[in-house]
């Protein structure tokens, strides 16, 4: 069965779009280009607080190194 985890190697920010794109096995580039994308159609705020719901409820990948 399959988790998501924040990325420990595809990590600009905090991992999350990087654990998304490891989840889906797309590339994680196109996750942070949507993610920039929803920022600007959202606006900053409401796309800010649901980053830092996902980045506190989201754990960290022990498993990998």
């Amino acid at each position: 069965m399959k988790k998501l985890y924040k990325s420990r190697e595809n990590k600009i920010v905090a991992g999350i779009c990087g654990g998304i794109g490891e989840y889906y096995d797309i590339d994680p580039v196109v996750v942070r280009v949507v993610s920039v994308f929803l920022l600007f159609i959202t606006g900053i705020i409401p796309f800010l607080l649901a980053y830092l719901i996902i980045y506190f409820i989201v754990p960290k990948n022990t498993l990998s190194r």
